[in-house]
């Protein structure tokens, strides 16, 4: 609902590279650049297997977003995003949530 907060937090298992982050660099780009509707609508696109598995063959992120979205920003942004936010992500995940690399979890924090 629009009264929903979401937040991404990345616990890869592999080694973190360029060509194995797309979708993560994809979805936090997206919370950096779009609003509510526009994120919804993209990130229901992006984490589908077909499209992770287009991205991980070479598929540029480009291809992958809505009509509505603006193009230039996205890209810029997904661009110079570069890789130390989700080894930060990774970080936490594992030294304060105590999370195996890899290790999935939901956290809340709901009134």
């Amino acid at each position: 609902s629009s009264h929903t907060r979401i937040g991404i937090l990345n616990n890869p298992s592999s080694k973190i590279k360029e060509d194995n982050t797309a979708v993560a660099r994809g979805i936090l780009t997206a919370f950096l650049t779009q609003n509510n509707k526009k994120l919804k609508s993209f990130l229901s696109k992006l984490t589908k297997e077909e499209t992770a598995k287009s991205l991980a063959a070479g598929a540029k992120i480009t291809k992958f977003l809505i009509p509505e979205m603006d193009e230039k920003t996205f890209e810029k942004k997904y661009n110079t995003l570069g890789l130390d936010l989700i080894k930060t992500h990774q970080m936490f995940c594992q030294e304060v949530l105590k999370l195996l690399p890899g290790q999935m979890a939901v956290m809340s924090n709901g009134r």
